[in-house]
C-alpha cells in the first residue's frame, strides 16, 4: 500500500463494535491521516463526513488464508486482483500462502510478495513462508531469514507435513522466531486418490473418498508434538467433528493451539456433490451434515478461533475438466461475509461481536500483527458493513481473476460497504480507490 496522504474523515452515525474495548454503541469515529483520532460526536468542521447510518463499523477484517497465485499463475490471480477482491469483501489484510510458482521458501520471495503488495495492492498482504524447502517436507526452509524479510508465519498449505521429525523441528524453530506454524492436516496415505469425503455419498457417486480420520489423526499427532516441544500451532480449514474434539481436548490441556474454519465448510456438505460440479471440489473436502452442524457449534463455543476463506483461484479451463481431473479449491474473498451473515448471524448462531472477533481480532492475534481495535491512536483499519443487505451472487461480477465459486445464484444477506486501510478508503459501495 502506498503511504496515505494527510486527510480527515468522520465516520458518522454508525454502530461501532470493538470487542477489544468492549464497545457496542452508536457514535462517530474521527480519522486523521493513518490513525484514529478519537471516538465521540464530530461535525463537518472536524473532517469529511461519511454517513454510515444503519451500518456496522468494526476493526478491519483479516483473511488469514488466501492464495494469490503470484508469482507463477497470474492467469488465475495476481496480488493486485486478489487484494482488490479482498477489499470488496471487507478485508483490510490477507495472509498470502506460499504455494506459488516458485514457492515462497526464501527471503527473496518474501520480499517480492511484500514489495509487490506495497506497490500494487489494495490491502495489506502478510507473506506466509513455506515450512520446508519447495514444500517437499524434507528440509526446513530458512525461517529466520524469511522472518527478517517480513514473513508472518509458516505453512506448507496444500500439503501436510507427513514427516514427524520435520514437524518437531518446525515447532522447535518456530519458538526461536516466534511465529505460528499453520498446518494442512491430512494423512497422505489415507487420502491418496481421494476426490471427496468418504461417506454414503462417495459410495453412491462412485468417487474415491477421503476419510474424516485422515484429518483428525494428523491433528492428534501434531498436538502431541506441540505438547512435547512447545511453539504455536494453527489448524487450517478444520472440517470434521473428530478434529474439533481433538482441538477441544488440546485447548483444555492448555496447549497453544488455534483453528480456523472456512465459510464453505459450514454452509455446504458432501450431498451437494451429486451435481459433479468441480466448483464443489476442495481440500479438505465437504463433509457430512453432522460435521457442518458441529463446526457451527465449535465456532459458538470458541473452540474454532477464526473464519478464513482459503481463497484458491483456478483457471476456467482447469475447473471445466472432468471432476476427477479438476484441481481442488474455490474462491471466497467476495462471498465470505455474505455467507457468514446468512449462515451464522441471521440464524442466531453467532452475534456480531463474535463474528468480528473471528474475522478481525483473533486472526490478528494469531498472526502476531498487532491489535485490531478502534481505540484512539490505533491505525485506522476499518470495515463498514451492512448485515441486512440482500444480494444475489453473480460470478460475472467478481473482481477476482477467477470465478470458481459454488455460490453463483445464491441469495445472501450481508455485505461490505466501505473498507479502510491505514486511514485510506480503498473500497466504497462498488468503487475502488
Amino acid at each position: 500500500m502506498e503511504k496515505s496522504q494527510k486527510h480527515k474523515y468522520v465516520i458518522k452515525n454508525g454502530r461501532i463494535i470493538d470487542p477489544i474495548q468492549g464497545l457496542d454503541e452508536k457514535t462517530d469515529i474521527l480519522i486523521e491521516g493513518e490513525k484514529i483520532k478519537g471516538l465521540g460526536t464530530f461535525s463537518k468542521k472536524d473532517g469529511e463526513i461519511i454517513d454510515v447510518k444503519g451500518l456496522i463499523v468494526c476493526p478491519g477484517f483479516i483473511d488469514m488464508h488466501t492464495h494469490l497465485r503470484e508469482p507463477g499463475r497470474e492467469d488465475e490471480e495476481t496480488i493486485e486482483t486478489g487484494t482488490k477482491a479482498a477489499a470488496k469483501g471487507g478485508f483490510t489484510g490477507i495472509a498470502a500462502m506460499p504455494n506459488t510458482e516458485p514457492i515462497i521458501d526464501n527471503s527473496g520471495m518474501v520480499r517480492f510478495v511484500r514489495e509487490t503488495a506495497e506497490r500494487n495492492g489494495y490491502v495489506d498482504v502478510f507473506p506466509i513462508g513455506a515450512v520446508t524447502k519447495g514444500q517437499k517436507g524434507e528440509e526446513l526452509s530458512e525461517m529466520h531469514d524469511m522472518v527478517k524479510a517480513g514473513c508472518k508465519g509458516f505453512s506448507d498449505d496444500g500439503y501436510p507435513i507427513a514427516n514427524s521429525r520435520i514437524m518437531r523441528k518446525a515447532l522447535e524453530y518456530s519458538k526461536i522466531v516466534d511465529k505460528v506454524i499453520i498446518v494442512h492436516e491430512e494423512d497422505p496415505a489415507l487420502c491418496e486418490g481421494g476426490q471427496m469425503n468418504e461417506d454414503f455419498n462417495s459410495t453412491r457417486l462412485g468417487l474415491r473418498g477421503m476419510p474424516a480420520i485422515a484429518e483428525s489423526i494428523m491433528i492428534s499427532r501434531d498436538a502431541a508434538i506441540l505438547d512435547f516441544i512447545g511453539g504455536r500451532l494453527h489448524i487450517a480449514h478444520l472440517s470434521t467433528r473428530e478434529s474439533l474434539e481433538v482441538v477441544r481436548a488440546s485447548k483444555k490441556k492448555g496447549l497453544p493451539i488455534t483453528a480456523e474454519v472456512t465459510p464453505h465448510h459450514f454452509s455446504l456438505d458432501s450431498s451437494c456433490l451429486a451435481t459433479f460440479d468441480s466448483n464443489l471440489k476442495m481440500k479438505p473436502p465437504l463433509r457430512t451434515k453432522e460435521d457442518v452442524e458441529a463446526l457451527k457449534k465449535g465456532l459458538k463455543e470458541g473452540i474454532i478461533d477464526a473464519i478464513a476463506t482459503d481463497h484458491a483461484p483456478h483457471a476456467l479451463f482447469e475447473k471445466e475438466m472432468e471432476f476427477g481431473s479438476a484441481p481442488f479449491g474455490i474462491i471466497g474473498l467476495e462471498t465470505a461475509l455474505g455467507i457468514v451473515c446468512t449462515e451464522l448471524l441471521h440464524t442466531g448462531m453467532l452475534s456480531l461481536k463474535e463474528i468480528i472477533e473471528k474475522m478481525s481480532v483473533n486472526p490478528a492475534k494469531i498472526l502476531g500483527i498487532g491489535k485490531r481495535s478502534l481505540k484512539k491512536g490505533e491505525e485506522a483499519y476499518i470495515t463498514v458493513f451492512d448485515p441486512e443487505k440482500k444480494w444475489t451472487v453473480n460470478v460475472d461480477d467478481f473482481v477476482s481473476k477467477s470465478s470458481n465459486s459454488p455460490y453463483g445464484g445464491w441469495k445472501l444477506k450481508g455485505c461490505a460497504v466501505i473498507t479502510i486501510v491505514k486511514g485510506k478508503i480503498v473500497y466504497k459501495e462498488g468503487e475502488f480507490f
